[in-house]
Order: structure tokens, then sequence, then C-alpha cells
């Protein structure tokens, strides 16, 4: 298992258990209602074409409440799913189910939301060589979570958090004395498997990040004519990774432009939850 698999694993666990206990509290008492013994079945519909995404969580919520209960998917995450389709069927007490649901749903369609926007920039830019990139602009806790949906739609993971990447900024650079004074001490202290990116404002910046050893450059607010410049001057000597005011209607023009990445902070800053629906089932 690598390094964001496990990860992930510990992550799922406790972001399911934080989120069951902010709704659950001290107990559900409408479930009370329900005779604790009697069992249920329940089915998850969309209401819209989507990317699915979140199938491990939604599984967590119900075995947290439940370990009898079983989850049978009919599709699995990163597949495209259209209106109308059974997601899969859930077995469960009864109780377990009616407290689960709105946890369960909210993780399915939160992800599969990001999954879903992530899965439209990449086809925007197919048969390009540009890569779509996640950002650090996650929701509060739920940040790997939110990658893996990035990454189960065709997208890349940039840096998890400040701890496994560098990326040196324009007010680094200011407090470091420039791009070769960051680009030095940075050089100096990363790990080796720790990446190096540094931003550049302009042209200008661009050539002294090339002559201070950068490989992956962050092209911040470029206009287009700028970027195929850029693309002509790094002339493969970095991985240039285009950033800011990056919209879908305008992302394929920034991809034939010849830049390597285009990182988004829309993917998992503006959510947009795809609607699902748990329908009891009577047996």
């Amino acid at each position: 298992m690598n390094r964001f698999s496990e990860q992930l694993r510990i992550e799922i666990l406790r972001s399911v258990a934080q989120a069951l206990a902010e709704d659950v509290g001290t107990g559900d008492l409408t479930a009370q209602l329900i005779s604790d013994n009697s069992s249920a079945r329940g089915r998850v519909i969309t209401r819209q074409d989507a990317v699915l995404c979140g199938t491990a969580w939604f599984d967590a919520v119900f075995q947290m409440l439940d370990p009898e209960s079983s989850v049978i998917w009919h599709a699995k995450d990163g597949d495209r799913i259209t209106a109308g389709q059974n997601l899969c069927d859930i077995f469960a007490s009864a109780r377990a189910l009616l407290t689960a649901e709105r946890t369960a749903l909210n993780f399915l369609q939160m992800l599969s939301g990001t999954a879903t926007t992530t899965a439209q920039y990449v086809a925007a830019v197919a048969g390009t060589k540009a890569s779509i990139v996640d950002t650090r602009k996650t929701l509060p806790g739920l940040r790997m979570a939110q990658k893996f949906a990035v990454k189960t739609a065709g997208g890349v993971n940039h840096r998890i958090g400040l701890y496994d990447g560098i990326l040196i900024k324009e007010n680094h650079i200011i407090a470091a004395g420039g791009v070769a004074q960051a680009m030095q001490r940075a050089l100096a202290l990363a790990p080796s498997n720790v990446f190096i990116e540094v931003e550049v404002e302009n042209l200008a910046q661009l050539e002294e990040a090339l002559q201070s050893g950068a490989k992956l450059i962050l092209l911040d607010n470029l206009d287009i004519d700028e970027m195929r410049e850029a693309v002509k001057i790094t002339a493969g000597r970095a991985q240039l990774e285009a950033s800011g005011g990056v919209s879908l209607a305008r992302v394929r023009e920034i991809a034939e432009t010849g830049v390597d990445r285009i990182s988004i902070g829309a993917l998992t800053k503006d959510l947009r939850a795809v609607d699902l629906s748990l329908r009891h089932i009577e047996e």
C-alpha cells in the first residue's frame, strides 16, 4: 500500500467518525421510533449524469453504525453514471439505515461532485499534453477525500500539504530576496522525495527561475500570448504549470499553449454536489 493509500484509509475512518459525531451526537432521537431489531433495505439512485466517487466513505458510515450491514454496488468510483441509475443496494438494521442516510449521502454527493467537475476539465483538454491539477483550496478536514476524487476522475494531485512539496510563491521570493536566493535555499534543504516549484509572474522571472535550476515553474496569471512565449523560452528545460483565472470555457485555449499542467482551485473549492437519493425499499 503506498503512502497516499494508507493516509486515505486513516482519513476515511477519521472523517466518517467525525461526521457521525457531528450529526448523531448523543443519539438519533427520531430513529428510536423504530424497533431496534428490525432490518431494512435501501437503494441509492442518481438524479443526474455524473462521475461516481466516495463509495468507501459511504460504506464506512454504515459499517460504523451497523457492522453487520452490507452495501452492494452496481457502479464503482470513476464510473460515469446516468440519471435514474441504481447505484447500490443497502442491507442494514432499520435504525442504522435511517441514521446513516444523510451522512453517507453527504460524502457521496460531495465527492461525486468534485469528480464530475474534474472529469469535465480533463475532457476539455483531451488531446493536448496538459494535465489537470488540483490545489490546496480544499474543504477543511476533507483534503484527502477531495484529492482522491480529483485523481479518480483523471486529474493529478499537487502536493497534499505544506510538508510534501515546496512551492515558492511571491511572498517567499520577497522574503528570501529574490527568485535565485529562494531557489538556492530550497535546493539545499529539500529532501530527495520532495519537489520544488517556483511561481513567476512575468517572463523575466521565468528566465531567472530557469537559470536558478527550477524544474517545475508555475506561471501565475500570465495571458495566453505570454504562456506561448514562456513555452518557447523554456524549451523543455522545465515543466510549466498555468494557474489563475482558469475556467472551463478557456481551459482548452490554455492547454493549447503547450503548458504541461493546469492547476485549478475550482475543482475542490467551488463545490456542487451531485443530486442523489436514498430510497427505502419495501420487501
